[in-house]
């Protein structure tokens, strides 16, 4: 299918330090499971694409002891070659060559040390005086600190003006106090330039669109306020429990694990001022500015639920690893409101749960009422961004009926990405962040600043929940399988969402054809 040509957006074009030789990237941790299933079939997928330095090289590091060969086990174990394709075959055989591993503590500074002795063993062999090393953080939060100390210690490089860049996974602490103590450790060895911290959420297609739908467009930028908007639902949606990984999710729950950062990251995009320019400072500048003007969510626009058994699954209390009797919530609704003269009095409800009815993660903007005379009880329009999966964007208006009488129904105006651009590959998020990262683009990775105001947000209903300020609130049950709890439909329509009475559907059923 012939495209018609892109349209030309220069300031999207941003100069950056790029890594274009002469480059390691370690990932530390490599023996677990992000790494695994998401960092190493991202680096696959850009040394497949050409994305990756020239004469790059890979080095794993972790505790677990164990040789090349079970470590190209590892490492290649979640990427997909479904048909056999030789080429594909071959291409992981030439990934696996260029990848080698060292096995050390995170706390022990000779590890280190041996861990840097073997990247400048492969460093001897560079052409030119240059060496860069990326830095991936695969790893839990608690050794955080003791990896960045040793790293700038032990393995910092100097040679030929060499670049050092971390990426640093979620989650970044646990409330205010947790995460700038984190920052602030993190920021004795490393500085901001050279931290990125990553929440994939801001590389995934649709969220790195809405920057494009929202100040390329007139027409969406005419009604993107609240004279027109009634309310906003950004959504996540899980069809499955924590089957067996109730252990980490019950010390930190729905809220910390989803709404923190993910959906107010897609939030801060949705709502800011437009910027000055695509530099990494000018679209954070203003996504803090809009985060600044949202209080500290209220108790009473929350909504907490926990799964119980239904359909034969088991609840959430029924998994081995989950604390007897917790009441740490597994879905989680709460509304949000910005205090500024475009946004004034709009809510924005943002809901996550997990063992839901299915998989999806969505932006809903609910527009006002038609003014009543003409048309009475007609169908809200809705703007509908579907980040995954099926990734589209759809506007649900009204339109006459065929025939000879004047009857509206809700129909849409679709754009679905698999019908619309059949032979384009819509790159993993991981993949697109790796790369922003070592362009050193920092577009799409969360600033300091922009963190501590997100805890600010999210702290005193953690608190709450955790007990920290009196009795710890008891979520509402709601059956396996379900859409959630009862009392969401209530919660939603109080703040003025209206459900549409029609048996309106939006036809994503035939994607699975295409």
């Amino acid at each position: 299918m012939s495209l018609p040509p892109a349209g030309s957006i220069p300031s999207m074009e941003t100069s950056h330090d790029e890594l274009k030789e002469n480059t390691i990237i370690i990932v530390l941790g490599a023996s677990g499971d992000l790494a695994k299933k998401k960092t190493f079939p991202a680096l696959f997928g850009l040394y497949r694409q050409g994305f990756l330095p020239r004469d790059v090289k890979i080095v794993g590091y972790a505790r677990t002891k164990m040789d090349k060969a079970e470590f190209d086990k590892r490492a290649t174990s979640y990427l997909k070659n479904p048909n056999d394709d030789p080429e594909i075959t071959q291409a992981i055989q030439q990934f696996k060559d260029l990848s080698t591993y060292i096995s050390g503590s995170y706390e022990d500074s000779e590890a280190f040390a041996n861990l840097n002795a073997h990247l400048e063993e492969i460093e001897s062999h560079y052409k030119g005086p240059e060496a860069n090393r990326l830095f991936y953080f695969a790893l839990p939060p608690s050794v955080f600190v003791p990896v960045a100390k040793n790293l700038k210690e032990q393995c910092y490089v100097t040679k030929g003006g060499g670049v050092n860049r971390v990426i640093v996974e979620k989650p970044f602490g646990k409330d205010l106090d947790s995460a700038r103590e984190l920052l602030s450790s993190l920021k004795q060895y490393w500085t901001e330039d050279e931290t990125f911290r990553i929440d994939h959420y801001l590389g995934k297609e649709m969220v790195k669109n809405l920057l494009v739908l929202r100040f390329a467009n007139v027409a969406m930028g005419a009604a993107w306020d609240k004279n027109h908007i009634s309310n906003v639902q950004i959504t996540f949606k899980e069809p499955f429990g924590t089957e067996g990984r109730g252990g980490y999710f019950d010390e930190f729950g729905m809220i910390r694990d989803v709404l923190q950062n993910h959906l107010l990251q897609v939030l801060s995009i949705l709502t800011m001022e437009r910027p000055v320019s695509f530099s990494a400072e000018d679209i954070r500048d203003e996504k803090v500015k809009v985060l600044r003007s949202i209080p500290p969510i209220a108790r009473e626009d929350t909504l907490l639920g926990q799964y119980v058994s239904a359909n034969g699954k088991p609840g959430y209390l029924d998994d081995d690893t989950v604390p007897r009797n917790s009441v740490c919530p597994t879905f989680a609704a709460t509304t949000l409101w910005i205090h500024n003269p475009r946004w004034e009095g709009v809510p924005f409800i943002l809901k996550a749960g997990k063992a839901l009815n299915e998989a999806k993660v969505e932006v809903r903007i609910q527009f006002k009422d038609v003014t009543q005379g003409i048309f009475k009880d007609i169908a809200r329009n809705e703007l509908v961004i579907r980040i995954q999966p099926s990734e589209a964007v759809y506007l649900k208006l009204n339109a006459k009926t065929p025939g000879l009488y004047t009857r509206a129904m809700p129909t849409e105006m679709d754009l679905t990405y698999k019908r619309r651009f059949t032979e384009a590959k819509i790159p993993e998020a991981y993949e697109a962040l790796i790369l922003d990262a070592l362009k050193g683009d920092h577009s799409n990775f969360v600033r300091h600043d922009e963190l501590d105001v997100a805890w600010k947000i999210f702290t005193p209903i953690l608190h709450w929940i955790d007990g920290k300020s009196g009795a710890r609130p008891r979520p509402v049950p709601y059956p396996y399988g379900s859409r959630g709890p009862k009392e969401l439909d209530p919660f939603i329509q109080k703040y003025g969402f209206k459900r549409a009475n029609d048996s309106y559907v939006w036809p994503v059923t035939n994607l699975a054809a295409l």
